[in-house]
């Protein structure tokens, strides 16, 4: 079983700072000494304390540009991979209980909502892999600029940085336009490519691409909408006995929901307008997940973030340091450069490099665990219907 980092003293005093110890409804509400307990009761009730305590930390970044930052983003998928192999293993261990009424239809929306998980992974590597492009144009006017080989700075290298933002800009531009993308057309799989697949989905018009690709007409937003109205808290009078059970299966849903809603905020996506949703409030992780999505819309509403293909924030510098270098290569129309105008330009070059260095290095990474969730998804799922049929 994955390990917690809170205790069970610590996690009250979490709750009673955050005012859920009088609540009626809270799903932890105060119980008799945990020896009492039966060893599932202990273990649905770890799950849902360790849900809390990777949230809030998640929720507690101390600098404001570390939320939706590649860092960030990445202790967030972080956190899903151990909260989803926690679930896993409460997942097989009771999934006769599970696959019988009246839970049943708990669990038949969970694995629903697993598959269009998958579309949205598949949409999510998308986007990393066009920050990825935009970060190879930045980095060829960062190079056309590189004075180790010489001392002044000359007319051919602005002409060289001057075509490069001009092909950046028509690459962003043509991001934007999903049918047109040069992105829109390639197979998404993280599996090998299968063209003929791909080719007779398109051809009879499928909208869901089941996990290996996703076609021009399908909507990162309505996917996640989607996800989000299904979810709904079971009622203890609904559930009877199993009601700790079944809160365990919801609270998974909705974490799958928001952690995928999060990232779509961060990573430019397919149609990924964002959206509000209700987050329920009688859940002890309901806290730090309504911080977490204050805070993404508070960014959103930025006037500089408006317009933006994500949130993430190397997006944002890259985005400064676009404008920054494009504002200095159109102010000179003379050259030589003067010493004043020199350190301008390397000054603006430097940051750029920065910015460069900063999406190479942690795209990849970012990439690679996208690639993880997605086969723990998968993974999960058919481990689980296998046991279902054995």
């Amino acid at each position: 079983m994955p390990s917690t980092s809170s205790s069970s003293m610590s996690f009250g005093a979490f709750r009673s700072i955050l005012g859920f110890g009088n609540d009626h409804n809270q799903v932890h509400t105060e119980e008799p000494n945990n020896d009492s307990k039966s060893p599932m009761d202990r273990e649905l009730e770890s799950f849902q304390e360790q849900v809390f305590t990777q949230f809030h930390t998640l929720s507690s970044s101390s600098s404001p540009d570390e939320l939706l930052s590649i860092f960030w983003i990445s202790k967030l998928l972080d956190a899903f991979i151990t909260c989803h192999e926690h679930f896993k293993i409460i997942l097989l261990n009771n999934f006769e209980t599970l696959s019988k009424p009246p839970l049943d239809k708990l669990l038949t929306d969970f694995f629903d909502r697993s598959i269009k998980a998958l579309d949205i992974c598949n949409a999510v590597r998308d986007g990393i892999e066009k920050v990825r492009l935009w970060g190879k144009h930045l980095a060829i006017v960062s190079s056309a600029f590189d004075a180790k080989q010489r001392n002044v700075i000359g007319e051919g290298q602005f002409r060289r940085a001057r075509k490069a933002l001009t092909d950046l800009a028509i690459v962003m531009l043509d991001d934007h336009k999903e049918s047109g993308s040069v992105f829109s057309h390639r197979n998404r799989s993280f599996g090998r490519p299968n063209k003929g697949k791909d080719l007779n989905n398109r051809k009879h018009g499928h909208s869901r691409s089941l996990s290996w690709s996703v076609p021009n007409s399908w909507s990162a937003s309505k996917q996640l909408q989607s996800m989000s109205n299904s979810l709904i808290p079971p009622k203890s009078n609904e559930i009877n006995g199993n009601y700790s059970l079944a809160n365990c299966v919801f609270t998974m849903g909705f974490v799958l929901m928001f952690v995928l809603y999060t990232v779509v905020a961060a990573i430019p996506c397919q149609d990924r307008g964002l959206f509000n949703f209700s987050i329920p409030r009688n859940f002890t992780w309901s806290t730090p997940l309504i911080l977490i999505q204050t805070r993404i819309l508070e960014e959103s509403r930025k006037r500089e973030r408006k317009n933006s293909p994500g949130l993430l924030t190397e997006i944002h510098q890259m985005e400064k340091s676009i404008n920054l270098i494009s504002d200095l290569v159109d102010s000179v129309s003379q050259f030589p450069l003067t010493e004043e105008q020199q350190k301008e330009v390397k000054d603006g070059v430097e940051e750029l490099t920065v910015v460069c260095d900063l999406c190479k290095n942690g795209l990849d990474g970012l990439d690679r665990q996208l690639r993880e969730v997605f086969r723990k998804i998968m993974y999960c799922r058919t481990e689980a219907l296998g046991t279902l049929t054995s």
